[in-house]
């Protein structure tokens, strides 16, 4: 069965190169971003990976720690981040674990358990749907997923936006419309009548009787 939102998260105990890592442990009271690559050494990945790099002061500051995936053993992780860092312009300083088992990519439900990878001469068709992002809150519940075909690289703006709108609406009777950004107003949840919604988040903008705007809580 695929991994759902409201999941716990799939706890594993890793290398990577900042040393061991146990999953949920790691994560402590923080959200988690987890992105996974097919191999170390692909055009694509290297500059995701280096996007990341230019964007962690951004997750740091929204209590967020980022985990890269990559089916390689860690010492081909620690060469490739020579390359991600001269890419980025910045060092890539976030953990890349070593998932060459697959242990995470089959937890996670990134390929079939029984999918057939041969053990010498891997490429990264064989192992190609992983590609995937999980935003994971400090519950372990994992919150959003994204997935990404091989020849897409993918929006870091987008998953940072998404994390804003995850952490916004985590725990309140509150949504984000289409294409919101920080600062914009937000989606009152029904679950509030107008008066209990207006105590709560002050004015509403009602459109329509199920949609109903209030300014953004910041």
């Amino acid at each position: 069965m695929s991994l759902r939102i409201n999941d716990t998260a799939p706890d594993f105990t890793a290398t990577s190169t900042e040393g061991q890592i146990r999953f949920h442990d790691w994560i402590g009271d923080s959200y988690a971003i987890v992105f996974s690559h097919p191999r170390d050494f692909t055009p694509v990945c290297t500059t995701e990976f280096g996007a990341v790099a230019q964007l962690a002061p951004e997750f740091e500051q929204r209590n967020t720690k980022v985990l890269g995936v990559s089916v390689d053993s860690v010492e081909d992780h620690q060469k490739w981040k020579a390359d991600i860092g001269k890419v980025a312009g910045v060092p890539a300083n976030f953990a890349i674990i070593d998932d060459s088992d697959l242990a995470v990519a089959k937890a996670y439900d990134m390929l079939p358990a029984e999918y057939y990878l041969p053990t010498e001469g891997r490429t990264p068709a064989h192992s190609a749907t992983v590609r995937t992002v999980f935003i994971i809150g400090p519950d372990k519940k994992v919150r959003l997923t994204m997935t990404y075909p091989m020849s897409v690289g993918r929006n870091f703006a987008e998953i940072l936006r998404a994390l804003d709108a995850v952490r916004k609406t985590d725990g309140v009777p509150l949504a984000t419309p289409a294409n919101w950004v920080p600062g914009q107003d937000v989606i009152v949840a029904l679950s509030l009548d107008n008066v209990a919604a207006e105590a709560k988040y002050g004015p509403l903008d009602i459109k329509l009787p199920y949609l109903r705007y209030a300014k953004d809580p910041a």
